[in-house]
């Protein structure tokens, strides 16, 4: 009844659909008013629309798949299993270093580097890349809207994020 792509479609922004549906929700016990549905609506109505906003970049760092290769995020472990011989490796998020997004041959990739200095890089349309967007928005100090935002731009290389190096206690 509902056409494939029209029916993909949904399903991708399905996240999207039911935050905004909360928010409608919120909207619709504030119209009620009083001294408790006015508030309770309001706090709902805040609720979904961060919701919202955390699906709506959740969805864009989703691609479709079209790279080789698939990714595995694991207990704080972001793995990268290649299509070919020494591609992939794996990188703690506790001794991730630095994010950054490479352009190579019209491709997006991300660049993880450990603090051993090893790096791995991951297509942005491997299969299960999706999964990075939770494990990176666990990482001190990131801005996930900028991360997001540099999907959509074609530069050859962006730093994201960096780790603060941790700072010595001065000798007493």
């Amino acid at each position: 009844m509902i056409r494939p792509e029209v029916a993909a479609g949904l399903v991708r922004w399905r996240e999207v659909l039911a935050a905004a549906g909360v928010a409608l929700l919120g909207l619709w016990l504030f119209s009620l008013g009083g001294y408790l549905l006015g508030p309770l609506g309001a706090g709902v109505i805040v609720l979904g629309a961060a919701w919202s906003l955390i699906a709506f970049r959740r969805v864009r760092f989703d691609r479709a798949i079209d790279a080789p290769g698939m990714v595995e995020v694991d207990e704080g472990q972001i793995g990268y299993f290649g299509a070919g011989q020494g591609l992939g490796g794996y990188v703690a998020l506790r001794d991730l270093t630095e994010i950054r997004l490479l352009m190579l041959r019209g491709r997006h990739y991300w660049r993880l580097k450990g603090a051993d200095g090893q790096a791995i890089l991951i297509p942005t349309a491997a299969a299960g890349a999706a999964a990075l967007y939770d494990a990176f928005a666990g990482l001190p100090g990131i801005d996930m809207g900028r991360l997001t935002a540099a999907l959509d731009r074609r530069v050859a290389a962006q730093s994201l994020w960096t780790r603060e190096p941790k700072k010595l206690a001065p000798k007493a």
